[in-house]
This record gives structure tokens, sequence and C-alpha cells, in this order.
């Protein structure tokens, strides 16, 4: 069984404006990277959109009725807030990112594929139940562990997120229910100011966060000694991946000095898990990661990591 990539073109339609560091660019820079001999053996296919059933999984409905109804013409946009903006074709795009991690939980839960990586934007892990903010509209990671416990039936979900940025959306969604666990590396201080380590839900929440400058061994001391600890005794069904790379010491919306070979260390110690508990089943989903090239090259790290571990 392969690693299957999931994307959509209609996720390029996204357009939050011309200086906006959340740019159609990092998906092309993301599948031009993955265009490569060495990734020939990904299983390749187009995200479907996501229903509106699967999303109110998540989020109240009002709210999915409501982002989903923000439609402004071609050239258009609309501020949801002051970074997070809707174009024309947002909401398609945001249907086809949800709509690649549920079909990346049919696959790897149906045992189609052992892995997935949905190659989507806009991201989602700061997404709150129901409030956008911060580039992110829908809270994919959720999407895809409650998918995974309502079609499958999988009892327990761990969420690792090793984003810069808190994934409070995620944190939001999940702090009050057990059968979700969220593992956390990010800066701090830092955007959103959540994630101290302190916020532990009902025991559910692990985070971990890191100071401006903290670096490659930081970042894995963090990972090995708290969160992969936590994830392995939580002994999960499944193991989902907030995929963010701007902990990159390239990015330049933080100041994290994490690496390619950080990233790749990171998704075997995880896949490890997955091996040990719920017969290697990963679904990862892009968050953020801001600086082209450092993006490009991490993404080539991660998948490969998935795909040979």
């Amino acid at each position: 069984m392969s690693v299957l990539l999931l994307s959509h073109r209609a996720c390029l339609g996204h357009e939050p404006g011309e200086f906006h560091p959340e740019c159609p660019d990092r998906l092309r820079a993301v599948m031009q990277a993955l265009d490569q001999e060495e990734f020939s053996a990904l299983i390749r296919d187009q995200a479907p959109e996501a229903t509106v059933e699967q999303l109110c999984r998540v989020h109240p409905r009002n709210y999915v009725e409501a982002i989903l109804a923000i439609r402004p013409g071609i050239g258009d946009s609309v501020p949801l807030d002051g970074d997070t903006i809707m174009s024309h074709g947002s909401a398609e795009a945001a249907l086809r990112a949800a709509g690649a991690v549920v079909a990346a939980v049919d696959a790897v839960c149906k045992g189609e594929m052992r892995r997935a990586f949905c190659a989507i934007r806009p991201p989602g892990h700061h997404a709150e139940p129901a409030r956008p903010m911060g580039f992110c509209l829908f809270s994919n990671a959720v999407i895809a562990a409650r998918h995974a416990q309502a079609a499958h039936g999988v009892e327990r979900v761990a969420i690792a997120d090793f984003d810069v940025h808190h994934g409070n959306g995620t944190q939001a969604c999940v702090e009050a229910d057990a059968s979700i666990l969220y593992a956390s590396s990010h800066q701090w201080p830092l955007y959103p100011g959540t994630g101290d380590a302190r916020e532990r839900g009902v025991g559910n929440l692990f985070n971990a966060p890191l100071p401006p400058g903290a670096d490659a061994e930081a970042f894995r001391a963090a990972w090995r000694d708290r969160l992969l600890p936590a994830i392995d005794a939580f002994a999960p069904g499944l193991v989902v991946i907030s995929a963010g790379f701007d902990a990159h010491a390239r990015d330049p919306l933080a100041q994290l000095r994490v690496r390619e070979a950080d990233f790749a260390w990171l998704t075997a110690e995880l896949c490890n898990i997955a091996e040990r508990h719920c017969g290697g089943r990963v679904v990862s989903m892009l968050e953020g990661g801001y600086d082209l090239e450092a993006l490009a090259h991490s993404v080539v790290a991660h998948v490969r990591a998935l795909m040979r571990s």
C-alpha cells in the first residue's frame, strides 16, 4: 500500500490578495516539488468537496452556511478579520480542502492506502467552531478526526501539530472531548497567543511552547520528551498531522530555527507510533509555511518520510 496525495486546482482559487503570505504560489511550490521522479509512486487523486454534514460535525450549521454563502465577484474580496479574507473561489477551495481530508481518512481507514498527504489551502488549525481567523475557515484536522470516528468507528484520534503558530482553533474544537488528543509545539509569544503548557482541556491537550530563536534540538526535545510520549500512551486509532512548516529557520512569520531534517525526523516518529497502535494509519494536511523554497523542501522531506517510514 502506498501514500495518497490529494489536492485540487480549486485550492488555487482562494486569493486573499497580492501581498498576503497565504498565497496560491504556496500550493504551486508544493505540487512542483512533488512532481519529481522520487515521488512517482504517490497515488494522486482529486479532492472532492466536503458535504455540509461533514463540516457540521465540527462547526455549527449556521456558521457553515454563512461562510459558504460568501461568494464575492471575480476580483472582489470580503475580509472576515484583519488577515482572513474570502475571494470568489474561497468557498470552493475550503470545501475541497475539507473534502481532501475526509477522502484521505476514508482511504486509510478502509485499508486502501497506508498514509495520505493533503496538499490543500486554505489551512485550518486557527478556525474555531464558529469563528474564522488566522487565514483559516474550517478546522480541517478536526473534520478529519470526526469523520474517522463517525464513519469508521475510530475511538481515539491523535492530532499532532508542528506549525509554528498554536492551533487555537483545533484546541477549541476538541478541548472538552477526551477521545481526541491534541499535541502542539509552537513559538510563544506569537500569534494567536494561546497554547500555554497549562492549557490541558480534559487531560487531552499537550502544548509545548518554544521561545523565539529555539533551535532544532529544542524542537526535537519538546516532541521527544513531552508530546510523542503522550501520543504513544494515548494509543490512537488514527494519527492526524497538522503539517505546518513555518517553524523553518527561513520562514518570515516567526523565529524558530527548525530545518527539513527535523520535520522528517518527527514525521518518522509519528509514523512509528501509528505502526504500533493503528496499522500505520496517518493522514497529514498542509497548514502554514510562507517561505516558498523552505516550504517546498520541507514538504519533500515530510512526504519522503511518510513514504519510507
